[in-house]
């Protein structure tokens, strides 16, 4: 099979080409596994932090993507063949420790990672645990779905860790893939909310107002009004900052992100105590996503009707794909289209 593999981290600016299109072997499942054929594979700002080693694989040569649409090649455990399912960022997880027994099994310290910890879905098949994959509707775009089994998931996440109620203020600082879908949760689920957001460049700030945000601005910009809680989705220091600016009085600030980068690390000497977080003002970091969270944003999009709004890219433009989320700027997800079902 065709796969774009990773040999070794590398700063995406120096190197433009760090995946390499292999012919390798289709990967055989062991007991509990199953063997889809992938039609759709989503390019998260992860995949470019395990290129770049922030978020370091776990072995090498390896298979990214954990964004993944497919179909069952064989049937069996739970799964007919030919049905179409989802690979998500949660690849594995113990099932036996505490944080699994109390619905946190994101927080599990054996929790493997699709594309990290296993071989992902950057290539033409890809083996999955049969307990962590997903039922797709057969009606709901493949490309299009391939960004909610991650983006869509951790925005989920963050929507409910947020504890917002219909009515309050909410802010998305950064507006990318996550965030894009993120806005069109909380337009059909929160309707009385008034989404700000702020976002670097003028087309992501028109984009936020075309999916209905009640106002956009720069990411240094103060809100017309402070809000309940922020979603960061950036991959940087200032924001947060920034956002706990923005924050009411007991107001939360929700940080999406796996890392952060050292580029702006200094901006930290500027915390203030009395102007960032007194008066009750929280953080959150958000640590992966349960099965729960992946179930759950799919039922909800698909009853909703809720997709993600793509650039298409074939197998072999990965690279292209990365580089683009590195130098920043696009309108919603990235997804590599690799077959049609």
């Amino acid at each position: 099979m065709k796969a774009m593999v990773l040999r070794s981290t590398y700063d995406l600016l120096e190197n433009h080409t760090p995946l390499e299109l292999l012919e390798i072997p289709t990967p055989k499942p062991a007991e509990g596994e199953v063997l889809i054929r992938v039609l759709a594979c989503g390019v998260c700002h992860t995949d470019m932090d395990e290129v770049e080693g922030r978020v370091a694989p776990a072995f090498f040569p390896i298979v990214p993507g954990h964004q993944v649409v497919g179909v069952i090649e064989e049937p069996g455990l739970r799964f007919n063949a030919g049905d179409m399912v989802g690979v998500a960022w949660i690849g594995g997880a113990c099932g036996e420790c505490d944080h699994c027994g109390s619905r946190q099994e994101n927080l599990c310290h054996d929790f493997i990672a699709t594309g990290k910890d296993k071989n992902g879905g950057f290539a033409e098949f890809m083996v999955a645990d049969a307990e962590f994959i997903y039922p797709i509707p057969a009606e709901m775009d493949p490309v299009k779905t391939a960004p909610l089994l991650c983006a869509g998931a951790i925005g989920y996440r963050c929507v409910k860790l947020s504890g917002i109620t219909d009515g309050d203020a909410i802010g998305l600082m950064g507006f990318g893939a996550s965030a894009h879908l993120v806005i069109k949760l909380l337009r059909h689920t929160y309707p009385l909310s008034e989404v700000f957001v702020f976002a670097r460049g003028e087309r992501e700030r028109q984009f936020a107002m075309d999916l209905g945000a009640f106002w956009s601005g720069k990411i240094e910009e103060r809100s017309p009004k402070q809000l309940s809680a922020i979603i960061d989705t950036t991959p940087a220091w200032k924001p947060v900052l920034h956002s706990l600016e923005n924050l009411v009085a007991g107001g939360k600030l929700v940080v999406n992100a796996i890392s952060k980068e050292n580029s702006d690390i200094d901006s930290l000497l500027s915390l203030d105590y009395q102007s960032h977080l007194w008066l009750e003002k929280e953080i959150k970091s958000v640590a992966n996503v349960t099965r729960e969270d992946v179930a759950g944003f799919l039922s909800v999009a698909s009853s909703l009707g809720i997709e993600a709004e793509v650039t298409e890219y074939g197998l072999e433009e990965a690279n292209t794909a990365l580089l683009e989320i590195r130098r920043g700027g696009g309108k919603g997800a990235k997804v590599l289209k690799i077959a049609d079902r």
